[in-house]
């Protein structure tokens, strides 16, 4: 335990010079230590703070098939974990053997690289491949004739190895240790005096062989030697040496070597059998195949440059004489690298999941890349795809750091299949990838989104309160609470009612829905703004404008407002029976409050005395005669008007007129001539229509004074007759000298009103005492019936 004490100390020592420039830290033990066993305490020798190893996810990623050795995060000491054997782990052929490790740190990210030298101890005796070597040695053999023997094996190494041999006394043998190339020990036998076969044919040695460890070990193999007949000439190859290189992975069967020796003899002395020396190497023995009669040497295993570079052999060719003689030969294969090794790639840190809005330069991984060959075949490149946001950055030797080149949008990707691919420069190259995924968190970067920036929504009158209107729905792209959204009116007052009393909305859904009954006639529109706003930190919100329209419904019934009448009475109008054919006998006037659509009102007789003798406009409700009253027409006619609106279904109104006709007598007055007043208002127009109403005034004249002259010339009946036409014009006459003359209707409306529910004429100025006025012709829609039977539709009116 001392000596270990020392060995740590002087590697802590020399680790801690060679770190400087070096950055790795070196270490050294016995191999075969216990398991639990202290190597170090790495805290101290790297300046680590205790505290945070485990916070910094502290761990030993180790190179090698076994966990050998772990660390404690919580003392930082490098602990054996379980027992190294130096001849397991090293091949026999490396001098120092070395066991690979490296330290990780997180938080920030730190690799420190170990190199744990692992010292051999004394712990394998020297052994020979056989118990027994025999050696077949002619009693020609000249002294100082050397015949190789079986090596012995140590697996430890330095000083620990084969050191010596011993031989037991002979006075005919001796012994010369070799050193070969590698460093390994051999023992050559020496003939020191010429053998008599007839004196003693076998000669029995002991061959020990010794190691230079403390204490030293030693192993023993019998050497017979069998004196044989003469056979004075050896084979003799071409060379004393040859030097071959060969491709690895060449095939099985492949000629490494054609090899030749001569035997100057005859017979069966020259005939030459080829075999591999006690020194060549088992190693080389299971790799090459050596044809014992024609000596080609051919490839038996797979060649590996990783693993064997030169391979040494010593081969014998032996004749077939009664005291067989040989010759040797050296052979050094090399063997020539090739790409058949593919590189290979170590993730040794990744960061996933991120923030999509991470930094720009900020590292994601680690990755470290290697290759077994060597040359251009072990030389690699590491690259990520081109169309991501990423950058490789070459952190030391082989080592690479992935780093965000552009901003990440969790919106338009939400992860990355980062695929690292290491290609080496190999003809043709060798590659392999490994793909590593990327998963980003959301942070709250969208506003909500609606699919309309202005609605407009139609809701019928007379709706129900609570009724569910629309629904206005927004999105957002972001997830979680950033994506979760709330929806609220915008307060907004109109004529002291705020926007809140008469709607609602729900803020989980963004369902509208009406607190009241609306009247197209009182409100046809709203306007008003929503708002959604997410649940982020901080929220983000957006607005949309929504525009509510009235939708008109045919709830109002037609109302008729002329001619006027009590309600439920009938309105009584007197007409002559002297009209003319398209008079206008009245005119019927609705109102309905209802939309343009709803309030379009059309007439039509419910009911009509004689259906030949009226015509009723359908659209402005006027009835006009369809012909003159004759003598058989009844005096009274009923007329029953509806008024009916546009709506779906329609409502109506209805109107009952009793017509009652009158007889009157009319003369013109062509001496007559209208007296202005204060002003004229004719336009041309009306000159025109003044012009040809007194024509057809005076043309109906005339034709009502030839009616009566003939009617005056029938026999009067027995009983006793209305008054006369001629009685009724004669009184009329007796006022028309001092009687002014209303010839039009602009004349009309100048001096008189009709109020046509009252039945009443209105004097709208201030007239002179005793004038007296003649109407020619009552305008159209006064209401008021003329009390004459002329053929003239005319009014006296007197002050």
């Amino acid at each position: 335990m001392r000596s270990f004490k020392r060995y740590v100390l002087l590697a802590v020592i020399f680790s801690s010079v060679y770190s400087v420039w070096a950055s790795v830290t070196h270490y050294s033990i016995p191999e075969e230590m216990k398991e639990g066993s202290v190597v170090a305490n790495l805290a101290t020798d790297l300046s680590l703070d205790v505290k945070s190893l485990g916070k910094r996810k502290m761990r030993l990623d180790l190179i090698a098939n076994k966990k050998y050795l772990d660390v404690n995060k919580e003392t930082g000491e490098l602990y054996v974990v379980e027992k190294i054997d130096r001849e397991y782990l090293c091949t026999q052929t490396l001098t120092v053997c070395y066991l690979k490790m490296e330290v990780i740190l997180e938080n920030p990210l730190r690799i420190f690289n170990i190199e744990l030298e692992i010292l051999d101890i004394n712990d394998n005796a020297p052994q020979f491949r056989r118990d027994a070597i025999h050696l077949d040695i002619s009693e020609a053999t000249p002294t100082g004739e050397r015949f190789s023997l079986s090596n012995a094996v140590d697996p430890d190494v330095g000083s620990n190895s084969v050191k010596t041999y011993h031989l037991s006394e002979s006075e005919q043998f001796t012994i010369e240790v070799q050193t070969g190339r590698d460093g390994s020990k051999f023992a050559d036998l020496i003939l020191k005096q010429t053998l008599d076969r007839e004196q003693q044919a076998v000669h029995n040695l002991i061959l020990t062989a010794v190691d230079g460890g403390t204490p030293a070990r030693s192993g023993t193999a019998s050497v017979i030697v069998h004196v044989l007949d003469t056979n004075d000439n050896p084979p003799i190859f071409d060379l004393s040496m040859y030097n071959v290189k060969i491709m690895e992975n060449s095939p099985i069967g492949s000629l490494v070597i054609d090899l030749n020796a001569t035997d100057l003899d005859e017979g069966s002395n020259s005939d030459i059998t080829y075999s591999y020396s006690l020194y060549t190497s088992e190693k080389t023995q299971e790799t090459f195949n050596l044809n014992p009669a024609t000596g080609e040497i051919t490839v038996k295993g797979m060649l590996n440059y990783e693993d064997f570079r030169i391979y040494d052999m010593e081969v014998i060719a032996a004749d077939k004489g009664a005291s067989s003689l040989s010759g040797q030969c050296t052979i050094k294969i090399l063997v020539e690298d090739m790409n058949d090794n593919h590189p290979e790639i170590s993730i040794k840190s990744f960061q996933s999941p991120v923030t999509e809005n991470i930094e720009l330069d900020t590292v994601i991984a680690v990755v470290s890349v290697s290759d077994k060959d060597s040359g251009d075949n072990g030389i690699v490149d590491l690259h990520i795809p081109d169309n991501m946001p990423f950058k490789l950055r070459e952190s030391s030797d082989n080592y690479y750091e992935l780093v965000v080149s552009e901003p990440l949008d969790r919106e338009k990707v939400p992860e990355y299949d980062i695929t690292f691919t290491v290609t080496d420069r190999g003809s043709p190259p060798l590659s392999d990838n490994e793909t590593m995924t990327l998963e980003l968190l959301d942070v709250n970067d969208n506003v909500p989104q609606f699919p309309q920036s202005f609605y407009t929504i139609r809701v019928m009158e007379n709706n129900a309160p609570g009724a569910l209107l629309s629904s206005l729905t927004a999105f957002d792209p972001d997830l979680h609470e950033n994506q979760y959204l709330v929806y609220f009116i915008i307060e907004k007052e109109i004529a002291n009612t705020s926007m809140s009393m008469l709607f609602s909305i729900n803020p989980e859904n963004g369902n509208l829905y009406a607190l009241k009954t609306f009247d197209y006639e009182i409100e046809k529109e709203f306007l008003f703004h929503i708002e959604a706003r997410d649940s982020g930190s901080p929220p983000l919100s957006s607005n949309v404008t929504v525009r509510i329209i009235i939708v008109d419904q045919n709830d109002n019934a037609p109302v008729i407002v002329s001619p006027w009448r009590a309600h439920g009475s009938v309105v009584e109008e007197k007409i002559p029976r002297s009209t003319d054919k398209g008079s206008l006998v009245a005119k019927v006037i609705a109102l309905d409050t209802d939309s343009v659509h709803n309030s379009r009102i059309t007439y039509q007789f419910l009911q009509v005395t004689d259906a030949t003798l009226f015509s009723l406009d359908q659209y402005n409700g006027e009835i006009r005669t369809m012909r003159m009253f004759s003598y058989r027409d009844p005096r009274h006619q009923r007329l029953v008007v509806v008024a009916k609106d546009n709506g779906e279904p329609a409502l109506s109104a209805t109107v009952t007129i009793s017509l009652t006709t009158m007889e009157t007598a009319v003369k013109a007055y062509s001496d007559m001539t209208e007296e202005p007043l204060e002003y004229d208002i004719f336009s041309d127009i009306n000159l025109y229509l003044v012009i040809g109403l007194g024509s057809v005034s005076f043309l109906l004249l005339i034709t009502i004074l030839v009616t009566i002259v003939i009617k005056c010339q029938k026999p009067k009946p027995s009983k006793a007759a209305p008054p006369s036409r001629n009685s009724v014009i004669s009184e009329r006459n007796s006022t028309i000298a001092d009687s002014t003359l209303v010839s039009n209707d602009a004349y009309w409306y100048s001096l008189f009103l009709a109020e046509t529910r009252k039945g009443k004429l209105v004097v709208r100025q201030p007239l002179p005492k005793g004038s007296r006025y003649i109407v020619s012709s009552i305008p159209r829609g006064t209401g008021l019936t003329d009390t004459s039977d002329s053929a003239a539709s005319t009014l006296q009116v007197g002050i």
